[in-house]
């Protein structure tokens, strides 16, 4: 038997963490996300081209795909590290995707992609560098966080949904969280930075790698 440490040792290493990986991929939750994610193109193409019937349509496809992945994933044992980054990525890509393009077409005003844009660069700013440097690696969303996460959902949804349904209280829901999401991505925000100093400064033990899916 090699001895630890050794170039042979950590070839064997390699090769069972990439085995793993490769299993992981091919699970059926981790399956449904990544089509989540070829999903995001079309949406775009579909917003810029005007086809909102057919960008509702994806959306709401991919709604679906993303509470059934999760429901996949605890009814067949199927919960995976991979998975639990893959999940948070394809969701803030496509939400982060859809509100800079509803902006490009004036369907979202500016500030509220703004708002939303900066508060995911402090986080994932603030996050890199404590890693890298005091090695904290435990980010789990807040109340407030998932609170904004549901309001940047809701409105995209609801924005789409107005194009193709013009009734008044489509546009009233539309407007209430746009306004939502301003105020609940702004404190989830602000909360973050004084938690993260908290933490710190009450030397919070490193935890596990959790990836944040706020």
């Amino acid at each position: 038997m090699p001895p630890l440490n050794t170039p042979d040792s950590r070839s064997v290493s390699t090769r069972i963490q990439q085995s793993r990986v490769r299993n992981q991929f091919w699970t059926a939750p981790n399956q449904l996300t990544l089509l989540r994610l070829m999903f995001i193109p079309f949406v775009i193409i579909n917003v810029f081209d005007g086809n909102w019937d057919w960008a509702l349509g994806l959306l709401i496809v991919a709604g679906v795909s993303d509470g059934l992945d999760g429901l996949l994933a605890r009814m067949l044992n199927q919960q995976t590290m991979l998975g639990e980054y893959l999940d948070p990525i394809a969701d803030k890509l496509l939400l982060s995707s859809l509100f800079l393009v509803l902006s490009f077409v004036k369907k979202i005003p500016w500030k509220y992609t703004i708002i939303v844009f900066s508060r995911d660069l402090i986080i994932v700013s603030t996050c890199m560098v404590l890693y890298a440097t005091v090695g904290m690696r435990d980010f789990r969303p807040s109340i407030f966080g998932k609170a904004s996460t549901f309001c940047q959902i809701a409105t995209v949804f609801f924005v789409v949904l107005a194009q193709v349904a013009t009734q008044p209280w489509v546009v009233m829901v539309e407007r209430g969280f746009l306004y939502a999401t301003f105020v609940f991505t702004t404190i989830s925000g602000v909360h973050y930075v004084i938690r993260t100093g908290h933490r710190l400064r009450h030397g919070e033990p490193r935890a596990p790698a959790v990836p944040t899916a706020s």
